[in-house]
């Protein structure tokens, strides 16, 4: 990157009817993230000084998501074309002197690296007025096209107004632009919509800066980057596209995916050095998982984090506020949320373990429960260190159990347990010699 300043413009004024959604289409989400939030995570990344997004119907939501991360809403009441939309983020950039990115709301895999590609390129020695990021997709169906010799610009013109040869190119218009400031509100100002769509296009300004004797040019980039989403089926589309590229990512970092087709990452996942990864894993928001963690398949992880050396599942769901310690051990239909395993500790069979602290090498066994909600509130069950929990256990909150302890299976604990001790809370068991017989024989005889 250049040390001149750096704006983004994100064009999302579309209504997205094609969506049939009441939820605006760029915040619908793509790896558990807002397709406009992938966008303004690698406009920040990059150090943007501004960030402007031009909304139109919907507005009040790309707002709300827009608030907390102080950036700001332009507004395009009428969809005049993309040259329009660009206009209305003029007033929130006044003032500022630098290159701008002009991004869109619906295009979410363009990567940082992409995009500073794109800014370099305005700073190469021959200086072009416009950078234009361009593409070669399979099929080009009405892309507008770039016409270009060595990477120079000679004409861009939309599908609609294209000649026959002109719609022959296979260099296609992503609608992504790099831009000095000086240049871009100077070029917009003389743009007309004299068209066979009657619209304001913003390729437009590429033919303007030529006839001023200024070059643009075009820098290529892989089709799947500038994926476009208008359905729920292009939507899945770039869903996969972008599960496919963790993927790759996740394995060259050391990871092992068994059946990589089959995990799912989440936009912020964390994952270490030698961990494996069974079928079926999906992992939601929030969750770091350091080295040497095993999650066997049909794991379910969200906003926990898991230490190294521990072993996952198979069928298990880590819920928002797990934390598994160092070779703790989480089995089959176990979940536990918002609660800590210690290091070494183990939960292996069906088990539920909520607003929980379990020490260090504790064992709890199958079909233990924490009772911690009782309508009205969440409480607290704390173990300590190498206790063991027997099988059916009910740890009725708030309630303790000391280090060493031990509840006889079948317990229901309502009480502390001091350390060491042995807790048994189950009604005593009574043997009737003969009665199962004498049963059998009156439904005979009944």
């Amino acid at each position: 990157m250049t040390d001149t300043p750096l704006a983004a413009i994100i064009l999302a004024a579309g209504k997205g009817t094609r969506m049939k959604s009441d939820l605006h289409k760029v915040l619908h989400p793509v790896a558990g993230r807002p397709m406009l939030g992938h966008l303004t995570d690698a406009v920040a990344a990059l150090g943007a000084k501004r960030t402007v997004i031009v909304a139109g119907a919907g507005r009040e939501q790309v707002e709300a998501f827009a608030q907390p991360l102080g950036l700001a809403v332009a507004v395009q009441a009428d969809q005049l074309g993309t040259a329009h939309a660009v206009r209305q983020a003029e007033a929130a950039l006044d003032g500022f002197d630098g290159d701008v990115l002009i991004l869109y709301g619906d295009v979410p895999l363009v990567t940082a690296e992409t995009m500073a590609r794109m800014v370099a390129r305005l700073h190469e020695e021959d200086a072009p007025a416009i950078v234009v990021l361009g593409f070669r997709p399979d099929q080009t169906l009405t892309y507008g096209r770039i016409v270009a010799e060595h990477g120079r610009i000679l004409k861009m013109v939309e599908h609609k107004d294209a000649s026959i040869e002109e719609r022959a190119v296979n260099l296609c218009n992503s609608g992504l632009m790099a831009v000095r400031s000086a240049d871009l509100w100077r070029l917009l100002a003389q743009v007309d919509n004299r068209n066979a769509a009657g619209e304001y296009y913003l390729p437009d300004i590429v033919m303007l800066a030529n006839a001023e004797g200024r070059v643009s040019a075009v820098i290529e980039a892989d089709p799947d980057e500038v994926a476009g989403v208008n359905s729920r089926a292009e939507l899945a589309e770039v869903e996969a596209l972008w599960q496919a590229r963790r993927r790759a990512e996740a394995m060259a970092g050391g990871a092992s995916l068994l059946a990589p087709e089959t995990v799912w990452f989440a936009w912020d996942t964390q994952i270490g050095r030698d961990v494996t990864v069974g079928q079926n894993v999906v992992f939601g928001p929030g969750v770091a998982i350091a080295d040497r963690v095993t999650i066997h398949a049909f794991s379910h992880i969200e906003g926990a984090r898991v230490e190294s050396g521990a072993i996952i599942g198979p069928y298990a769901r880590l819920r928002p506020g797990a934390e598994i310690g160092a070779d703790a051990h989480v089995g089959n239909f176990v979940e536990i949320k918002k609660a800590r395993l210690g290091a070494g500790a183990k939960a292996n069979h069906l088990t539920y373990i909520g607003d929980a602290e379990i020490g260090a090498k504790s064992n709890i066994g199958a079909g233990t429960i924490t009772c911690n909600y009782d309508g009205f509130g969440k409480y607290p069950t704390k173990i300590g260190a190498n206790a063991f929990i027997g099988s059916n256990t009910a740890l009725v909150a708030p309630v303790t159990v000391g280090d060493g302890a031990i509840t006889g299976a079948g317990s229901i604990i309502t009480k502390d347990v001091p350390a060491d001790a042995l807790a048994v809370a189950r009604a005593p068991q009574r043997v009737l010699a003969g009665w199962a017989a004498r049963f059998r024989e009156g439904k005979r005889k009944g």
